[in-house]
């Protein structure tokens, strides 16, 4: 029987976050994962602070920002990888009223300092916006593919990861230990995205899935260095590629990427430049969403050493690291839930 302190069941985001805050709790862990597509692993990695649909704060952004910063930091460090990239991400205006809009939204509490005063006429002759941009300040952009992969690497040279779809049925609880497979542990964690959908422990939870497509497009002329919002996302990954999207369907939850998609985004994309292009890709997820947007932490009802984090939605660049200190703070040293990110909410 191999003995550590907790399993982990998922390595997106929200399963890496909490195995690196257990880590950095001296806490000895497995990690299993089923190397399939996953809402994390097709992320477009993009953070900013601002919804720029309507131009509002994101759910607890400067937090979010202050501990995800640290986090990243932390962990390109430890993997020596270069994973953050600063970023200017320019908000595309398609009126005069979403301008004035965007100078009201500056006299709310906590918007000034992510958005500048100022509107800039042209970021780049390719890209069309006769009513000029905004800049969000404080963004960038997450490799999430690279780190995902470097934390694989990591954790399988710890011999702390088995790359297997998970048997609810192998796994005994009791109140003080779970064991799984020739593995015993103080506590099992959750961590699974939209898969938590098959988990007959938390199946009847509220999670609804919407399912993300982009597209990877290659373009020698568009020499886009900054990221550019106006219906979709035009995001620079350098050597001429782009990242394209993403789309939003909760009726279609399946991972094939579609016809029907790809048309649209290209229509999107368009209307913001008339560059030659080529599309390399196309990909599709399903992100992990709830009823008010906010993420389920905390413990299952009837089993006290069985947890779970799910429900990260599309900004789990910045939440994964904040709800996953929040749940390993939780589990090690007793501290309390926020009510809002607290499973309980659901009951």
């Amino acid at each position: 029987m191999k003995n550590v302190d907790y399993i982990v069941v998922g390595l997106g985001l929200s399963g890496l976050s909490v195995a690196e805050y257990l880590i950095k709790n001296n806490q000895s862990i497995v990690v299993f994962d089923q190397p399939t597509i996953s809402a994390s692993k097709v992320a477009g990695g993009m953070y900013n602070p601002v919804i720029l649909k309507r131009f509002t704060l994101a759910w607890n952004a400067q937090k979010q920002l202050e501990v995800s910063n640290d986090f990243y930091s932390s962990l390109a460090e430890k993997l020596n990888i270069l994973i953050d990239q600063k970023l200017n991400v320019y908000r595309r205006f398609n009126s005069v009223e979403e301008q004035n809009n965007w100078f009201t939204a500056m006299d709310k509490p906590g918007l000034e300092r992510f958005l500048s005063p100022e509107i800039t006429k042209t970021i780049n002759p390719k890209i069309k916006g006769e009513h000029g941009f905004g800049l969000v300040q404080e963004a960038g952009l997450i490799n999430t593919t690279y780190l995902l992969e470097t934390y694989t690497t990591y954790l399988q040279s710890l011999d702390s990861l088995i790359e297997e779809t998970f048997d609810y049925d192998a796994l005994d609880i009791s109140p003080d230990s779970v064991t799984y497979k020739g593995i015993s542990a103080k506590g099992i964690i959750f961590c699974e995205g939209f898969g938590v959908m098959k988990n007959p422990y938390f199946s009847a939870i509220d999670i609804r899935g919407n399912k993300g497509e982009y597209m990877i497009i290659e373009s020698e002329s568009l020499q886009l260095d900054a990221a550019v919002k106006s219906n979709v996302f035009i995001i620079p990954l350098g050597n001429n590629l782009y990242k394209v999207g993403a789309s939003y369907d909760r009726d279609d939850l399946t991972y094939l990427p579609t016809t029907e998609k790809q048309e649209e985004l290209i229509n999107q994309l368009e209307k913001l430049t008339d560059v030659s292009y080529r599309i390399i890709e196309q990909i599709a997820g399903i992100r992990p969403t709830t009823k008010d947007r906010r993420p389920y932490i905390g413990n299952h009802t009837s089993h006290t050493n069985m947890f779970i984090c799910n429900g990260l939605g599309s900004r789990g660049v910045m939440t994964a690291p904040v709800v996953g200190k929040a749940l390993v703070d939780y589990i090690i040293d007793g501290k309390p839930i926020p009510n809002d990110i607290d499973i309980k909410r659901h009951a």
